[in-house]
């Protein structure tokens, strides 16, 4: 199933069990992709400015350590959502923007948090 639905025929189809062509649930490898408690955090940064320096995105995510930041990093950039430009300057510099495959990310983040201003007080 490579193709696209419409919300509707999501809905439609959902009951009857939605599979990729490996056979699996095509929600869990975007929640494996997205799960960590600073990945949400970094996209939604890279979202409001981009792009950002690792020092940068380090102060808006206090207190996230380097090693945690650089880790997350990596991971994101390894799935295709975050790419990371170095420049050869002295001192390096090296800048952090999203993907396309990132930004298309926005519309779902933006029906959950439509989500939770109706549901979280």
């Amino acid at each position: 199933m490579n193709q696209l639905m419409t919300y509707e025929e999501f809905q439609n189809r959902v009951g009857s069990v939605i599979l990729t062509e490996s056979g699996n649930c095509p929600v869990t490898p975007v929640v494996q992709m997205l799960q960590g408690k600073w990945k949400l955090q970094i996209i939604y940064e890279l979202c409001i400015q981009s792009p950002m320096r690792f020092g940068e995105l380090k102060k808006m995510l206090k207190p996230i350590t380097n090693t945690m930041l650089t880790n997350a990093l990596k991971e994101l950039e390894a799935d295709g959502l975050v790419h990371r430009e170095q420049y050869n300057e002295i001192p390096p510099r090296v800048e952090y923007s999203l993907t396309e495959k990132g930004r298309d990310l926005l519309p779902i983040f933006y029906a959950i948090s439509q989500w939770g201003m109706k549901y979280i007080p």
